[in-house]
C-alpha cells in the first residue's frame, strides 16, 4: 500500500516510469524513498524521473517458491542492481532464461500490472543499441 513517503515511486511506476529521490543540495540520488538525503543529510530532496538503465551486482535463482503465491513463478531471479544513476535495488529479472542472467549483465525497466492501482518494478536484459 502506497504511503505519502512513497507515493511518487508508485506514482511513476503506474505510467511504467521509474522514479527516485534526488538531493537538491549534494545532487545524490536514492533509494528508497526518505525524507531526507542519505548523503549529506538535507531534507531537499524531490523525485526525478531514472534513466531506467541498471547493471547486475548480484543475483541468485529460486527454485523452491516462499508460497504458494509464487509456484507458478519458480524459477525465478531475484536480483541486486545498480542504477546507472547510482542508488542499488533489489528486484526481479524478467524476460529471459534464468540460466542467462549474469553479475554485470545491463538491464532495463519491466513493469508488471498487478492492477488498476499497483504496477510492479522489475528489469529484464536491454537491447544492444
Amino acid at each position: 500500500i502506497p504511503t505519502s513517503e512513497t507515493k511518487p515511486f508508485w506514482d511513476g511506476c503506474k505510467k511504467h516510469e521509474l522514479h527516485i529521490q534526488e538531493c537538491l543540495e549534494c545532487e545524490s540520488h536514492q533509494f528508497y524513498p526518505r525524507l531526507y538525503c542519505m548523503r549529506c543529510m538535507s531534507d531537499r530532496v524531490h523525485w526525478v524521473r531514472a534513466s531506467g538503465r541498471a547493471t547486475i551486482v548480484s543475483f541468485t535463482v529460486v527454485h523452491r517458491p516462499v508460497t504458494k503465491a509464487f509456484e507458478a513463478d519458480v524459477p525465478y531471479v531475484v536480483a541486486l542492481v545498480k542504477l546507472e544513476e547510482g542508488p542499488q535495488l533489489m528486484t526481479n529479472i524478467v524476460g529471459c532464461d534464468p540460466q542467462e542472467v549474469h553479475i554485470e549483465m545491463q538491464v532495463s525497466t519491466a513493469f508488471e500490472d498487478w492492477s488498476d492501482e499497483i504496477s510492479v518494478l522489475k528489469f529484464k536484459p536491454s537491447v544492444p543499441e
